[in-house]
């Protein structure tokens, strides 16, 4: 489906060494987990202000989990919130992000009362969020600016939907003419978005 992408960066990375390690021990850590952690895409929302510098999003992941036990579909759409929908990482960036968290002791897959598993913070990952406090604050400070930013004009999720909306009505009618039920249900479907929109 449509989504909507900020501008491309070759430089950027989303899950690098952390800060406090060795040049050396962050090779080894990116060898030990090969492209594991790292984004080969964006985390530029624009060329004045990049939104996650090297290594940023691991510890943006690291906070949220901390706030709330979460699994990677729920952080993914935490952080597009957080961000007024001016970027949302892929599940590509994400996972492979949260397997190097768990990897380096810092996360954990629980059982929740949900009866769902999430990723928990354990204390390994608390000591470490303490060590990056203030550069974990200057992060999500960056993530309010860029957030305000996208607040002007219209909305991207808005846009985004919109987008896929279109793109299901041509695929499906692309496949051939719809019986009169799914005529019926999709016609249905559309009055009551349209519906829902005019109430807001």
């Amino acid at each position: 489906m449509y989504r909507c992408r900020p501008t491309t960066d070759r430089h950027s990375s989303s899950a690098s060494a952390g800060h406090g390690k060795s040049a050396s021990s962050s090779r080894h850590e990116s060898s030990r987990h090969g492209s594991r952690g790292h984004d080969h895409g964006s985390h530029s929302y624009s060329r004045r202000e990049r939104i996650f510098e090297q290594g940023d999003l691991r510890h943006v992941i690291l906070k949220l989990i901390a706030d709330k036990p979460s699994h990677g579909y729920e952080l993914i759409k935490d952080i597009e919130e957080r961000l007024g929908g001016a970027y949302s990482p892929s599940p590509g960036v994400v996972y492979p992000t949260l397997t190097l968290l768990e990897d380096l002791g810092w996360v954990t897959m629980a059982q929740t009362q949900t009866a769902k598993k999430a990723y928990t913070i354990t204390e390994e990952g608390l000591a470490a969020l303490e060590r990056e406090k203030a550069a974990i604050e200057t992060i999500f400070a960056r993530m309010g600016r860029v957030a305000d930013r996208a607040g002007v004009g219209p909305a991207p999720q808005i846009v985004r939907a919109m987008e896929n909306l279109k793109l299901a009505l041509r695929l499906r009618l692309e496949r051939g003419k719809p019986s009169d039920e799914a005529i019926a249900v999709i016609a249905a479907a559309l009055d009551a978005a349209a519906l829902a929109v005019e109430k807001d």
